[in-house]
Parts: C-alpha cells; sequence; structure tokens
C-alpha cells in the first residue's frame, strides 16, 4: 500500500509523475487498515523539496503511510509560503499529545551555531524528549541526528576545516543489521556539511552501533538501541541535482567553494551528475519502514507504554 498524502500537497503531482506509489487521503479513508504514523519534523529551508525527497523513499513500500508534516511551534519559515506551511504543517505543541510509529528530523541550516544558542533549542529538546514517549523508532538526519545524539548521549559535533561537500564511498560495518539488509559492502553517499562526528567520542557508548562509516568523512550512519534512534550524518534523500543546486548557488554568490568530490563525471561542472546512491537509499528507509511494521502494534498508545501484546 501507499503513502498517503493530501492530493494538493506539491510532492504529490511530482511524485505520481514519477510513478511513486501514492494516495490521497480520500481514498486511504475508505480502507480498513491502520497506516503507519510517520511525522516529518522538517527543520530544512526549501520544506517542498525535502518533503517530495522523504516522501519519495518511505512510499518504497508495501504497507500504507500516512506522513504528518510537522514544524518548530515559534519558527517562522523564510523559504516557503506561509500559505504553504499554515496549509500542510503542524505545529509540534499542536501535536505532542499524538503517538507515532516513526519520526524524521531533518537537518538545518544552522550548524555553525552551538545547539545552545539555535533559537528554538529549548523546544528542540522538548521533542527529543518526546519520542522517548510517544514515538516507537526516531531516525535524525545530518543536523538532526548530530543534535539528537548530543542530547541523548553528550556526544559533541566538531567543526572541520573544510566543507565536507561531494559522494564519499562508505563501508557497511554491520551486514547483520536489520538497517542495512540488501546493502553493498562498500557504496557512495552525499555529503554536505560542516560539521563532524568522531569516532573518539562514540568508544564509552555501548548503546551506540556505527552502522556505515567512511575512511574520509568518518561515521555516517549509528543506531541507538537505548533511545530506539537512528542518526545519519549525511544525506542519502538528496535528490540528483541537489549537491549541484548547492554549488551553483555559492557559485553565483561569489563564495569559495570546491566541486563536490566523486560527483561530477570526471569531476566536471559542465556535466550532469551521476546519482549512484539511489538504490541503498530505498534500501535504507524501506528497511527502516520494514522495522517499524514489525515491531509495532495495533494500538500504538499501548506499545508506546509498554504493552506489546
Amino acid at each position: 500500500m501507499p503513502i498517503r498524502i493530501p492530493s494538493d500537497l506539491p510532492a504529490y503531482d511530482i511524485l505520481r509523475a514519477e510513478g511513486v506509489n501514492i494516495m490521497s487521503e480520500e481514498t486511504a479513508n475508505r480502507q480498513e487498515v491502520r497506516p503507519l504514523q510517520i511525522g516529518l519534523l522538517n527543520l530544512m529551508p526549501k520544506k517542498e523539496q525535502t518533503e517530495t525527497q522523504f516522501a519519495r523513499l518511505i512510499a518504497a513500500s508495501p504497507i500504507q503511510i500516512e506522513l504528518t508534516l510537522i514544524r518548530m511551534t515559534e519558527h517562522v519559515a523564510k523559504n516557503t509560503s506561509a500559505k504553504h506551511m499554515e496549509s500542510f504543517y503542524h505545529a509540534f505543541q499542536d501535536i505532542k499529545h499524538r503517538n507515532f510509529d516513526g519520526l524524521i528530523i531533518t537537518g538545518a541550516p544552522i550548524e555553525h551555531l552551538p545547539f545552545e544558542e539555535v533559537s528554538y533549542w529549548d523546544e528542540m529538546q522538548e521533542v527529543f524528549n518526546w519520542t522517548q514517549t510517544n514515538v516507537l523508532s526516531t531516525f535524525g538526519v545530518c543536523w538532526g541526528g548530530m543534535a539528537m545524539i548530543y542530547h541523548m548521549n553528550g556526544v559533541p559535533k566538531h567543526m572541520t576545516s573544510e566543507k565536507q561537500f561531494g559522494c564519499f564511498r562508505h563501508r557497511n560495518l554491520a551486514p547483520a543489521s536489520h538497517y542495512l539488509r540488501g546493502f553493498s559492502d562498500d557504496f557512495s553517499v552525499p555529503v554536505s556539511r560542516w560539521t563532524e562526528v568522531r569516532d573518539e567520542d562514540l568508544v564509552d557508548l555501548p548503546n551506540l552501533e556505527t552502522l556505515m562509516h567512511s575512511d574520509e568523512v568518518g561515521p555516517c550512519l549509528i543506531e541507538d538501541t537505548k533511545h530506539r534512534a537512528l542518526y545519519i550524518f549525511n544525506h542519502l534523500e538528496y535528490d540528483s541535482n541537489t549537491l549541484k543546486e548547492e554549488y551553483d548557488r555559492d557559485v553565483d554568490k561569489g563564495k569559495a567553494i570546491d566541486v563536490p568530490k566523486n560527483y561530477y563525471p570526471n569531476d566536471d561542472p559542465a556535466q550532469q551528475p551521476e546519482n549512484r546512491w539511489r538504490s541503498h537509499a530505498h534500501l535504507l528507509y524501506g528497511n527502516w519502514i520494514n522495522e517499524i511494521y514489525q515491531t509495532t502494534n495495533i494500538d500504538l498508545g499501548k506499545m508506546l507504554e509498554g504493552d506489546s501484546k
């Protein structure tokens, strides 16, 4: 069964044109099944692009999914229309009474700031704590992952001397992990960040296991069994042209930026970039959805209270 999103959400027509298995709310309401409840806390400036990227990945499943778009309560989006935000997004304070099978927390372009200086940090910490009582599995992405691993485990982020930018080879460190089912031993992952989590900060935390790692850019995917969370610091969800758009934007602004590594054929930005991560993106998020489905209960509230029967 497909993902359930409003038929007037811009992502609906984009994904339908791609052949992605989606369903309008009107059709879904006629089916007598409990869809998985997945929330997307979208902190990215280009909200419509990010909605589409994640909806595309979690729709690649035979399970019906209802996607709820969430925003920070007081933060005002500057790059997305107020009408779009009002029509499709729910403030966290308005939905925190609900239970979710899964929650994705996206990245945010604020990595240069210490966490405590982020304007919505207090509410962000409330979100992290709320996941422990109201969400079965949380997936933190890039800044969202670094922020959550810091809050839950005290793992710091470190500034890098240069931007880690491009497509980097990664190794599968846990082939038996349910989240890496079907993964190759070695694969490419898009990276775009000025901060990093370091291996040495993880060694004394037995609840954390690094599942994906790059010799060039460090840990990528970490499982946190204690907090029912995954943290990914890179961007398997990116479209083929996302790194190109970032590069072109900075070039147009006159910023000093290197050509993204291992992204364009022959590292030539005049050529069309090649997507070498798409299949692994679908595998990862499909495996995550499958693990949630295998674990959850028809009564999610009872499940989160500790009664899985």
